[in-house]
């Protein structure tokens, strides 16, 4: 009774809470006791309390093995903070000085640390070990334990050294192994390898019952996030990448539509890091643009949508990145988005790697394949994985498989034809191999085997790929089939799956769609909406406005917009200056210049019509131009020659105009009398202004023709087209 009273009260007077969560009462009773301790529990659980409150009631010193340096500075900032001292909690790892180091260890050897972390590479050091023999040990944290296993998503080698190292610091220390993602065979590797069989085993259910889950096709990917992001606002997320490229392009496309988002991966400097990490806690960016890879240490509790650039290569990486998300309880969507060719390149990375990583690399992708391409609950895939049985009743439409309208077939046929092939295969043979001999497939695996003169071959030609795939996935996750994970993935019957051969019975199973399948895909009956054809109506209104401003204005209509921008406002509908800038051919000054009568017509258009606007508002893209743009503008302020523009960044002269060009007819204005008054002279400039003035069309064909093609050049008519737009259009 008294150490459950004390343990109360160190709760409330240390952290500040009046009850614990789920099962942390129990597991800090147990190692309290002096147990090994097991503890399995998802992101956002409260693991790190299970470590942090023992350490602080018990005598001496505790390790915490960690891999992640921000996140071990993050917990010791913490408990500092919570402890009002500063030698409460240290971390040992490579960021620190040599006298930071003499400080650490003083402070630990004078009995005043009550944690200590460590990264696994400082642990396996001599003069490390050597140190921690000197101090009372009263227990070792294992924190991120997938780590020990080949089969986890995040295998480090030198967590498989931990075991002999604690061995060296002292004899009887009791071991708290924590993992937020472990499937079974990963669970069996941690505790034989730590040694720690006879550990109390706590695992708490690893379903989030607040996450939508969402697998979404390829296509646009880019217009997709930003529109997404924009529909967010306001909101905090993450949008994993699995290359630092695509991080950079996707953080440089959401800054030039107007969102507060940062790259973060392994190539910038660990300051910047760290300072991105902070704008993020403190909100001042909403988005962080990450790679898959590389561990962030953020604990944000109000991340509220997860996005996945790419699909990540394990079921692991995907349940903890998307556990970052709605930490507290509330809103988290998780959206990821598919394609085979990502697969292929995922699957070409492993190539070069040894046999027996390539085969464990295979099987784990594929889970991740199966799980994007399956018509089935979301959530009973996830849990499936981890061991756990979940009725899919219970997800409440909280993904896009339970939310669809599902085609169901009858499967008790089905089911029995392929479970008797299975088994009269000897169980041998993976999913893949099973759905080609049913397919009658052209197989030279098949034809090895001789599969081929099976009676069953062939016998599931007519019932279509597709049906043989979901009922395989199906099988697996009603348990009637186990996958040796082991033993590249062979299909073995459960004891229901031969139950069921013995005794058939109905049963129902769902058809996979192909990814991103509406429910209905016919055609929209109101011809109205938008984001798709020409509206040739509102064209015409545009273009009468467009006339008529020009003629207040004495310029050629062309100047105020040019045709390929109204007729993208027909079919994208801006009603505000911000949804205007987006239209292409539309910058910042022209929007503010010329664009308030026509988002207003627009408006009024729009309602009178009962018009559908598209959500999908038009994405500015970061073309590779986009950097070379800024180049040149800054470098006609310095008043430089167009022809060394050009030399100094390697392209032509004929280039460097055209993109003069684009920059002037989006609404930037740029002073280039300084490089035309020295190629073209006075007379020549004033008579070719005066014929812009008042063209009729916008063409430097048109041009040279009126004005007497052997009097001017091509260049001297272009270069006078982009003062003309500039000092009149901008």
């Amino acid at each position: 009774m008294e150490t459950k009273k004390s343990l109360f009260d160190n709760l409330q007077n240390f952290f500040g809470f009046d009850n614990f969560k789920g099962e942390q009462e129990a597991i800090i009773t147990n190692i309290l006791s002096g147990n090994d301790t097991f503890v399995i529990m998802p992101t956002g659980g409260g693991k790190s309390m299970c470590y942090q409150l023992p350490a602080l009631m018990s005598e001496g010193t505790a390790i915490v093995i960690s891999p992640l340096i921000a996140l071990m500075k993050n917990q010791v900032d913490q408990l500092r903070a919570f402890g009002g001292s500063d030698s409460i909690a240290h971390f040992l790892n490579s960021s620190l000085t040599k006298s930071e180091i003499a400080r650490v260890k003083e402070d630990v050897l004078g009995g005043k640390t009550k944690l200590l972390y460590v990264a696994p590479e400082s642990l396996t050091k001599q003069d490390n070990i050597d140190f921690l023999r000197l101090n009372q040990v009263s227990f070792v944290a294992v924190d991120e334990a997938h780590c020990i296993s080949e089969w986890g998503h995040d295998f480090r080698p030198e967590y498989r050294k931990i075991r002999q190292v604690i061995s060296n610091i002292g004899e009887n220390i009791p071991i708290i192994a924590l993992t937020a993602t472990a499937t079974p065979k990963v669970q069996q590797d941690i505790q034989k390898n730590l040694q720690m069989n006879n550990a109390t085993v706590f695992k708490s259910s690893f379903n989030r019952s607040n996450l939508f889950y969402e697998v979404r096709p390829k296509q646009n990917v880019l217009k997709e996030i930003v529109k997404f992001v924009k529909q967010h606002t306001g909101k905090s997320g993450i949008i994993y990448c699995l290359s630092r490229k695509k991080v950079e392009e996707v953080a440089q496309a959401l800054t030039l539509n107007g969102v507060n988002a940062m790259p973060y991966h392994a190539g910038l400097d660990a300051k910047v890091r760290a300072d991105t990490q902070d704008k993020f806690l403190m909100e001042d960016i909403e988005v962080i643009v990450a790679t898959i890879a590389f561990g962030m240490g953020i604990d944000k509790p109000d991340v509220r949508y997860v996005i996945h650039h790419d699909m990540p290569k394990s079921m692991e990486g995907y349940y903890q990145e998307t556990g970052r998300s709605g930490r507290d309880g509330g809103e988290g969507i998780c959206v990821a988005f598919y394609s085979e060719k990502d697969i292929d390149k995922l699957q070409k990375f492993m190539k070069d790697k040894p046999v027996s990583e390539r085969e464990i690399g295979t099987q784990i992708l594929k889970e991740v394949i199966d799980y994007a391409e399956s018509s089935v609950c979301r959530r009973k895939q996830i849990l499936h994985y981890f061991g756990e049985n979940f009725n899919e009743a219970g997800c409440n439409n909280m993904c896009d498989n339970c939310c669809a309208h599902k085609q169901q077939f009858d499967g008790e046929e089905h089911l029995h034809r392929a479970l008797s092939l299975i088994r009269d295969l000897g169980e041998k043979f993976d999913d893949h191999h099973v759905v080609s001999v049913l397919m009658g497939a052209d197989n030279p695996q098949v034809h090895h085997y001789e599969h081929h003169l099976l009676p069953t071959f062939g016998s599931g030609k007519d019932d279509g790929e597709l049906l043989w795939k979901s009922l395989m996935r199906q099988a697996l996750l009603d348990n009637y089939l186990s996958k040796d994970i082991d033993y590249y993935g062979l299909l073995k019957l459960t004891q229901k799956g031969h139950d069921f051969l013995e005794n058939p019975h109905s049963i129902r199973f769902v058809m996979n769609r192909p990814i991103g399948a509406t429910d209905d895909d016919s055609d929209d009956e109101n011809p109205k909406s938008g984001g798709g054809a020409l509206d040739t109506e509102l064209l015409q209104m545009l273009k009468d406005l467009r006339k008529k401003i020009a003629k207040q204005k004495g310029l050629p209509p062309f100047v105020i917009f040019q045709d390929p921008s109204l007729e993208e406002m027909c079919t994208h509908y801006p009603i505000t200056t911000e949804e205007l800038k987006q239209i292409s051919g539309v910058g910042a000054g022209k929007a503010l210049k010329f664009g308030a009568p026509f988002t207003e017509l627009i408006k009024k258009y729009v309602e009178d019509n009962e018009i559908d606007r598209p959500v999908d508002m038009v994405i500015k893209s970061a073309a590779n131009k986009s950097a070379l743009k800024v180049y040149i503008i800054q470098n006609i302020d310095r008043h430089l020659n167009l022809e060394d523009i050009a030399a100094s960044k390697g392209i032509t002269y004929e280039d460097v105009l055209r993109e003069v060009e684009t920059i002037v007819n989006s609404g930037t204005k740029l002073n280039l009398n300084y490089y035309i008054d020295e190629v073209i002279d006075e007379d020549k400039q004033e008579e070719v202004f005066d014929y812009f003035r008042t063209a009729e069309v916008d063409s430097i064909d048109h041009a040279l023709v009126e004005l007497g093609g052997d009097d001017y050049t091509r260049e001297e008519v272009q270069l006078m087209r982009i003062k003309f737009m500039s000092e009149l259009g901008n």
